[in-house]
């Protein structure tokens, strides 16, 4: 497995002196998009309903929890990052810690199966999981992560949005009040100019 996670890798890999707009693109999906994420759930929380809040909530709860067992995951098996055993080319620094899963794919997936797990955001959920495909090639080509890396991610973050999303009732309805009262705290004289929904 660990041959073909390597091969994979060195077809993927960026050459030498890769063209200047493929690293443009290849950089901006690895190290930016990642953005999107707390931007939705953001825009979400302030604009949305409570149905979309406690949609947003239910996805940030299946994001926390996938980089938890992560942790969990590089604790007991740490696996080398291409750049830590000589192989292929990086074009990003990265700090020497476990490769395997992707936080970055993690946290993505985690949000986006979430959001198509629950009812009113499933187009929104759908377009995160399929942009997640040129994020995780853009990571491998940049020589920070093995593609097996991805799988993983792809693998850990479906558990993280099943669990949440059936264990609900444990932890929306505290969560949900207490989010509610830090966001009247922090903009309350927005909610009152009605530039942000109550």
């Amino acid at each position: 497995m660990e041959s073909l996670n390597q091969t994979l890798f060195l077809w993927l890999n960026a050459p030498e002196h890769p063209g200047a707009l493929t690293l443009m693109v290849a950089i901006s999906l690895a190290e930016w998009f990642i953005w999107t994420v707390p931007l939705l759930i953001g825009i979400g929380w302030l604009r949305g309903s409570e149905n979309t809040r406690k949609t947003m909530l239910v996805a940030t709860a299946s994001g926390l929890l996938g980089l938890l067992i992560n942790q969990v995951i590089g604790l007991a098996w740490s696996h080398p990052r291409p750049f830590m055993i000589g192989l292929g080319h990086t074009l990003i620094p990265h700090v020497a810690d476990s490769s395997f899963p992707s936080d970055h794919l993690t946290l993505w997936w985690a949000v986006a199966f979430s959001l198509m797990l629950q009812r009113g955001p499933r187009i929104a959920g759908i377009g995160l999981a399929l942009l997640g495909i040129p994020i995780a090639w853009a990571r491998v080509y940049l020589g920070v992560h093995f593609p097996l890396d991805m799988f993983g991610a792809a693998a850990v973050a479906a558990i993280s949005s099943w669990l949440t999303l059936r264990e609900v009732r444990w932890y929306l309805e505290p969560s949900y009040r207490l989010a509610s009262g830090i966001h009247h705290r922090i903009f309350g004289r927005l909610i009152a100019l009605g530039w942000v929904r109550e």
